[in-house]
């Protein structure tokens, strides 16, 4: 079953070439630096592109510029891209960085919180594709659809400011930071959020320590599962600033070693810090 292939491989991806089950999505956008311009050179051969960064993937309320969209804007989003239910998504980014796995992330974690059960994301993304000679094509594919897609949400995956502000409270939840230390310590802040630290009682876990930079792809299984060890066995909300960041983490412990219990808050601290009732701590974890 398509639940069971959270990452599929080149070899996989390339002998189902042509299956009309399959339909191989493209995200790439100002995330990898290639966006639209790239597919148009070069993208594997049936792929439809729509560009993580500006096609509205994320949407912004306030300082939060990560969140969920809402099911309209996910019926056409996903709709365009003549998806339907039956078909397996294959999530197809550059596969240059960290960051642009977590793009893959994010969209396959928005995939699954609209309902769609059948959604991979290809390991390596077009550079490993394109690394192994396989057949691409050229120019700017087929034009988007006006079709709308059928959204049933499940909120399986996600977790809102409330109960982040119950688990900050209670300790019921591990509050995944998987920004960098620096982040973390308040020594950094985004642009998003209103001010430094991280949310109270988090554990510090760095997304991009999974990432693989000579391979260009997630670590070993091996690996991942010592790297995330050390994440106590218990409900898990993954956050970064946007929601981009840790939805690596959320994928790595809920799809690849199959935690359950695994969240990712989307708003992060682009919204947890609008509120100046919600404490922020700084400094080394205590």
């Amino acid at each position: 079953m398509a639940d069971s292939l959270p990452l599929v491989s080149t070899q996989w991806l390339a002998a189902r070439l042509g299956d009309p089950g399959v339909r191989i999505v493209d995200i790439r956008s100002a995330v990898d630096g290639g966006a639209r311009a790239a597919y148009e050179q070069a993208h594997v051969p049936g792929a439809t592109h729509t560009d993580y960064a500006k096609d509205g993937w994320r949407a912004t309320k306030g300082m939060a510029t990560g969140l969920l969209p809402d099911t309209a804007t996910l019926a056409r989003l996903i709709g365009r891209l003549g998806v339907t239910p039956a078909h397996h998504v294959v999530i197809v980014s550059a596969g240059t960085s960290a960051g642009d796995f977590s793009a893959a992330a994010r969209t396959y974690w928005t995939f699954k919180t609209a309902g769609h059960r059948a959604v991979s994301i290809l390991d390596g993304g077009m550079a490993a594709w394109a690394g192994e000679g396989l057949g691409v094509e050229s120019g700017p594919g087929a034009p988007p659809l006006s079709a709308e897609y059928p959204v049933a949400l499940d909120l399986t995956w996600r977790c809102e400011c409330a109960a982040v502000e119950r688990a900050a409270r209670d300790g019921s939840a591990v509050l995944l930071d998987t920004r960098s230390l620096a982040y973390f310590e308040g020594r950094e802040k985004s642009p998003q959020a209103l001010r430094a630290g991280r949310l109270p009682g988090s554990l510090h876990l760095d997304h991009a320590a999974a990432f693989d930079k000579a391979a260009l792809r997630l670590k070993p299984l091996g690996e991942l599962e010592r790297m995330f060890a050390g994440v106590p066995d218990k409900a898990v909300m993954s956050y970064c600033n946007t929601g981009h960041q840790a939805a690596t983490s959320w994928f790595i412990l809920s799809e690849v070693l199959h935690r359950p219990g695994i969240t990712l808050y989307d708003g992060s601290m682009s919204e947890w810090t609008e509120d100046v009732a919600r404490a922020v701590e700084t400094g080394p974890a205590g």
